[in-house]
């Protein structure tokens, strides 16, 4: 098998530049300390009371106050109390990795450690570890619970871990334990009016600085929410998605927890690209991947969410080999990479929102040609990317999963898209809790083993994974594109993408599904409550620029390809790569504005994305990321006169202009509006 997985224990490729043993056998510590590497940020861990704290300080100001840590478990007492630091040691690691593809191809990984074992001080005497490192951009943790003779298997019932802010911090954020999993808009308050909310959790505190809240390396647990409210005042607490029958965690020592991460920066810009989560998780275990391969993709798809297609059979089947073909053509005619086709397979006629164990992932519709399309796209050098909906229905796609993943692999396809409509599954468990956690890591690691690649919907969300399985190439994990096409409460308002970009986007790669040229959806409205409601909060512009802001390995040109006929800002879409060698954040505001530079992979062409909310924004950006002595050609995809996102969202100016590392340009965005530009070298 050309895809073997390495066996071999996961272990971080680093180089220990030191390490020391703190003494401890005369007597227990009452305080642990540990900086980052450029001195800024500083934990302390210490005991207070009996109950084990930590805090977070940066420039010496305080970011979070004592915050406590520990667990309580079914039939016996919490690990919280009566508790002594009894040895820590200490590690400094300095060392860099290449991603496979990434929003940047070089990771940095440095930060001082300590670990820090603790212990019960009268019976039952049981041990645990906590581990912290610290980087030049935030903190990260994580619990270790080491086998012994008092705690073996367990239940935990609540992680007891605390994030108490020094002050009430600004908080943009979505709900959690909702009916549409993380697919809502975001809000802005007070931490302190916070309920419970998901992660990553983006902060601005009183003095600028930017701290976000999330986790990384979630694998055989329960994925961690916040709860705050008005009698907890600044202190928000982990709360563990459960089972159906309140249990959050099932497990045996030696046990590990997921990191808790505190990403730090100066200025909403420094926060992306974040990497903190990929340098906690471990090193790939995919030994060749040379399979694994970013594109771009059209697909049946987007003519369902406006009415001109259905996923069941029937008159209006989009998944037709006919239709097929029709975007097969396109695609190779446009140099995009892939074509999805969702509805293909049996399962969609009635309400599919409740057929989960109807579905079957190999057997096709009578109308549709699995192999005869198949065997199209190879002549035209496009190949299909496969789509699972599973309506939360486990067990049925647990039972064919691997057959479907053989199948695809057979006739040549790399890459599925996955579905999980249902905020519960059938019997009663969290989307997001321990069952589906084991659920996903079956999926990745099985699509790594067969060779496919995995773009998650309705999934759960990113917090690294990519690293250790980099065939797990994007997800959707927010409120996308198609929210725009239904109507009703209004779709996404002209500020969502300049809030994801600082929000959702920070846990990793997002299947937006951006491009779409209809903005007012002229073709379709069949789905929308009122059909003036239907249509995207963009400007044409805007549409373009999404594809260097909101990053994807996996990224979709969503609209019908008609729409595309004879509009040459579709030449933008033609030209954008899906893969960076580096990536910039030249300017931005949370929920007002975004400028990010990207430079190709391998290449030295750069990209350059802006967008803004409802307001108008004119913004000078320096390219002095352009290598000097060197001239380029500047194509610029610009709101085009009097545009704007509700009143004339379709005019856009194409310019072309020589610069160089000394010149400046002037981004002039219309309300609801962006600009794209392709700098390449001159010729």
């Amino acid at each position: 098998m050309p895809y073997r997985i390495s066996r071999r224990a996961p272990r971080l490729a680093i180089r220990v530049a030191c390490a020391t043993m703190a003494a401890t056998a005369a007597f227990a510590q009452d305080t642990v300390r540990v900086v980052s590497p450029d001195g800024r940020n500083e934990v302390k861990v210490e005991v207070r009371a009996g109950k084990l704290a930590y805090r977070v300080q940066r420039d010496g100001r305080a970011v979070l106050l004592p915050s406590l840590l520990g667990f309580e478990f079914r039939g016996s007492g919490p690990l919280r109390d009566n508790l002594r630091i009894v040895s820590s040691a200490d590690t400094t690691v300095d060392d860099s990795w290449t991603q496979p593809w990434g929003e940047l191809a070089r990771v940095r990984n440095n930060h001082n450690e300590v670990r820090i074992t603790v212990a019960e001080s009268v019976p039952p005497s049981r041990q645990f570890v906590v581990v912290f490192r610290v980087f030049n951009d935030g903190v990260g943790f994580r619990y270790e619970l080491p086998a012994q003779p008092g705690l073996g298997e367990f239940e935990i019932t609540g992680e007891l871990t605390e994030f108490a802010l020094a002050d009430d911090a600004r908080a943009w954020w979505i709900p959690s334990f909702r009916q549409n999993r993380y697919e809502y808009l975001y809000r802005s308050s007070p931490v302190s009016t916070l309920d419970t909310v998901h992660t990553p959790l983006t902060l601005e505190m009183r003095d600028g600085l930017h701290v976000v809240i999330h986790e990384a390396h979630l694998a055989d647990y329960a994925s961690m929410n916040l709860v705050g409210g008005p009698e907890q005042n600044r202190t928000l607490r982990a709360f563990l998605a459960p089972y159906s029958d309140g249990i959050k965690v099932r497990g045996r020592t030696p046990f590990v927890t997921p990191w808790r991460t505190i990403q730090l920066a100066d200025r909403a810009t420094d926060l992306a690209p974040s990497v903190i989560g990929l340098n906690l998780n471990p090193p790939s275990v995919v030994e060749n991947t040379t399979w694994i391969k970013p594109m771009k993709y059209v697909g049946i798809w987007w003519g369902m969410h406006i009415g001109t297609m259905t996923w069941s059979s029937g008159p209006k089947h989009g998944a037709t080999t006919e239709n097929t073909r029709r975007y097969i053509d396109f695609a190779a005619a446009n140099g995009i990479g892939g074509v999805l086709v969702e509805g293909w397979n049996r399962g969609w006629d009635g309400n599919w929102m409740e057929n989960a164990d109807k579905f079957s992932f190999t057997e096709a519709y009578p109308d549709f040609d699995l192999k005869a399309v198949t065997a199209y796209a190879k002549e035209k050098g496009v190949q299909l990317i496969g789509h699972h909906e599973t309506s939360m229905g486990i067990q049925n796609y647990e039972r064919q999963m691997e057959d479907a993943f053989r199948l695809y692999k057979s006739l040549g396809i790399d890459a599925v898209k996955t579905g999980y409509v249902g905020d519960k599954t059938r019997e009663g468990h969290a989307h997001h809790g321990q069952f589906m956690v084991r659920h996903w890591q079956k999926v990745v690691e099985a699509a790594a083993r067969l060779g496919i690649m995995v773009n998650a919907h309705e999934p759960i969300k990113d917090t690294g994974e990519r690293r250790t399985y980099p065939n797990m190439m994007t997800r959707e994990g927010a409120r996308g594109q198609e929210y725009n096409a239904w109507g009703g409460d209004g779709g996404n308002p002209p500020e969502h993408e300049t809030i994801l970009f600082f929000t959702r986007m920070l846990a990793g790669p997002m299947d937006f599904t951006p491009g779409v040229f209809d903005i007012l959806i002229q073709r379709g409205n069949g789905t929308a409550r009122r059909p003036e409601e239907s249509r995207v909060r963009t400007t044409l512009a805007k549409q373009l620029a999404l594809y260097v802001v909101l990053y994807s390995p996996l990224q979709m040109a969503a609209d019908l390809p008609e729409s595309y006929d004879k509009q040459p800002a579709f030449q933008f879409i033609r030209d954008v790569p899906v893969d960076w060698e580096e990536t910039r954040v030249l300017d931005g505001k949370i929920g007002d504005h975004v400028v990010v530079a990207r430079r190709e992979r391998n290449g030295q062409s750069w990209y350059v994305g802006a967008i803004t909310d409802e307001e108008a924004r004119t913004i000078q950006i320096p390219l002095t990321f352009l290598s000097k002595g060197r001239s380029y050609v500047a194509e610029i995809y610009a709101d085009g006169p009097k545009a704007h996102w509700k009143t004339n969202p379709l005019p856009v100016t194409i310019s072309r202009r020589t610069v160089t590392s000394a010149s400046r340009i002037s981004l002039m965005l219309a309300p609801g509006g962006g600009q794209a530009i392709r700098i390449r070298p001159a010729r």
